[in-house]
């Protein structure tokens, strides 16, 4: 007998991934991360802050991801759309604690603004989630091509010494398409350009800000 989840039992567990998201080191990944199988690199002070920016900016993807999953899968109407949901936010503990790892060994740190962030973006994934299915999964495949896009230039961005990193952003950008695919297969509407470039300006607010902050 399959045992229901009470409204209760799941506002203890929204709790608990709020904490596990935005807690430096708290994430538990699945996978190891990929920056394990290369050697550190020569990078001076200079390549390590902005190699830290980097990996703070995508941290805070990361965290966003978390709460745009957990605030879809909360109003999502389809147990399978939710159960989706559920399995991709799984996949972004991965990236969420690569890139904490990643800036630990970088001696950086998370995002200061990374509640706001969170708020805002389980905020958006909640109205999404309720106004419909077809929406929700549009945003996740819109949203996953725009972080596709960020990750791209962060590597064309990172010192050639930097294969930890490297490999840690290569492997999501695999993940992140695969994100994208399975949104639009399953039946994503496929936003217009208006709202994409919306929400490009809205991410570039976050980049600019995170890089330091």
């Amino acid at each position: 007998m399959t045992r229901r989840i009470s409204r209760t039992d799941n506002l203890i567990h929204q709790f608990d991934t709020v904490l596990r998201t935005l807690t430096p080191r708290a994430a538990q990944p699945s996978r190891p991360s990929p920056a394990n199988a290369h050697p550190e690199g020569p990078l001076d002070a200079e390549q390590r802050r902005d190699v830290a920016g980097l990996m703070r900016i995508n941290h805070t993807g990361e965290v966003c991801a978390q709460a745009l999953y957990q605030g879809q899968g909360l109003t999502a109407t389809l147990a399978e759309t939710r159960a989706r949901m559920e399995t991709a936010a799984a996949e972004e503990i991965d990236h969420l604690a690569w890139c904490d790892q990643r800036l630990q060994d970088l001696d950086g740190r998370t995002s200061y603004l990374n509640p706001m962030f969170y708020a805002a973006s389980f905020g958006l994934g909640a109205i999404a989630g309720a106004v419909g299915d077809r929406v929700s999964l549009g945003f996740v495949a819109a949203t996953e091509e725009q972080v596709g896009r960020h990750l791209e230039t962060h590597v064309r961005k990172l010192p050639v010494d930097d294969k930890r990193s490297r490999a840690v952003l290569e492997q999501m950008r695999i993940d992140e398409a695969q994100h994208e695919r399975w949104a639009m297969e399953s039946g994503g509407s496929r936003f217009p350009l208006p709202v994409k470039w919306g929400m490009r300006l809205v991410s570039k607010v976050m980049t600019k800000s995170v890089y330091r902050v």
